[in-house]
């Protein structure tokens, strides 16, 4: 929440803000996301303009998660843009049209959950190259570059097996 009583109701003031606060619970995606607590650095420009507040600036932290491919645990940085229009309380505007303010006091919670939800990879990788893990066995394969297993019988086939004499099976 970001207190606006000091910026006047005049259009054309402005103030700049930075401050860091806690990350809300579930900021991300079921692969990577934001840890609840974590601590989000805001650089902010809050604008009078006749409507509102102007809100516009970035966040920035700590992501947490796992690749993709391997699921071995990753951690990145994220820096997502902000802005956001937030109409004074008595304002005509519809409510799916701009966020309202609740007295002088603007929730980001909601503009920063959209912007860092769109800023996140949609299939994280630990690297670039990342080759995953193994199909049959689950080993993770940039641990074991050389990994290889014998040539099996395709399942399919198997039954076919028991039609050859024992002598003829090799």
């Amino acid at each position: 929440m970001i207190d606006t009583h000091e910026l006047s109701r005049r259009a054309g003031s402005q103030r700049e803000v930075s401050f860091t606060a806690p990350a809300p619970a579930d900021l991300g995606i079921d692969v990577i996301g934001v840890p609840e607590g974590e601590p989000i650095q805001f650089d902010l420009r809050l604008e009078a303009v006749v409507e509102g507040v102007l809100v516009s600036g970035s966040a920035s932290g700590r992501l947490v998660g796992e690749c993709a491919r391997c699921l071995v645990d990753i951690e990145d940085e994220f820096l997502a843009d902000v802005q956001e229009l937030y109409v004074y309380p008595e304002s005509d505007a519809e409510p799916d049209e701009a966020s309202r303010m609740e007295g002088d006091l603007i929730d980001l919670e909601p503009a920063l959950r959209d912007q860092v939800v769109l800023a996140l990879p949609f299939q994280p990788l630990c690297s670039d190259d990342c080759l995953g893990l193994c199909p049959e066995c689950g080993v993770r394969l940039a641990d074991e570059p050389g990994h290889k297993h014998e040539d099996g019988v395709d399942p399919r086939w198997t039954a076919l097996q028991g039609l050859l004499p024992q002598d003829e099976k090799q």
